[in-house]
């Protein structure tokens, strides 16, 4: 018998299945940081699960914008184009619908058309997860890690009235 590592297993498959793999990938990823999310809650309650969520999200957001750096050659301190080009790279960005709105030559808008977990809420007939506080660390953070240069602002985000009509979470992004 042929001994083969998980990874050759890959070469293997088309590019087509690759690509519903890293859905699959991220499908999990997210379940994963619900279903850890939800058991904190039951156990400790919501105000404390977000709290240790954005406390999570704070460290993760860096380790995720480093690596996706690394393994696309974007270079640090490269600006609005490279925090575009990595927002488009993220586990997250596989299975979310997200655009890129009113660029200028020192900022950009990017909204979450359709998020995964919204939605999922939405079907259920729940309210929106109130996620801005989290959101505010994961992005800013995000942002700072490709080039500290950046400014973060939320144009709306859950709870906001508006978070949830044409787009589930904005954040305008500066160049200073």
């Amino acid at each position: 018998m042929e001994n083969k590592t998980m990874n050759d297993q890959f070469a293997q498959f088309s590019r087509t299945q690759l690509e519903n793999i890293l859905a699959d990938f991220a499908k999990n990823w997210l379940a994963h940081d619900g279903l850890w999310f939800q058991a904190v809650e039951r156990q400790f309650g919501l105000e404390k699960a977000i709290e240790l969520d954005t406390e999570a999200w704070k460290r993760f957001t860096t380790i995720e914008a480093r690596r996706i750096m690394k393994r696309h050659g974007i270079a640090e301190d490269s600006g609005l184009d490279g925090l575009k080009k990595a927002l488009g790279l993220r586990m997250y960005a596989l299975v979310n619908e997200q655009t890129i709105r009113n660029e200028s030559d020192d900022s950009f808008e990017f909204y979450m058309i359709n998020c995964r977990v919204q939605s999922a809420r939405r079907r259920k007939q729940l309210p929106l997860f109130p996620c801005k506080s989290v959101g505010l660390v994961e992005y800013a953070g995000f942002a700072q890690a490709i080039d500290p240069r950046i400014k973060t602002e939320c144009i709306g985000c859950p709870p906001d009235e508006q978070a949830g009509d044409q787009y589930y979470c904005g954040w305008r992004f500066t160049l200073v």
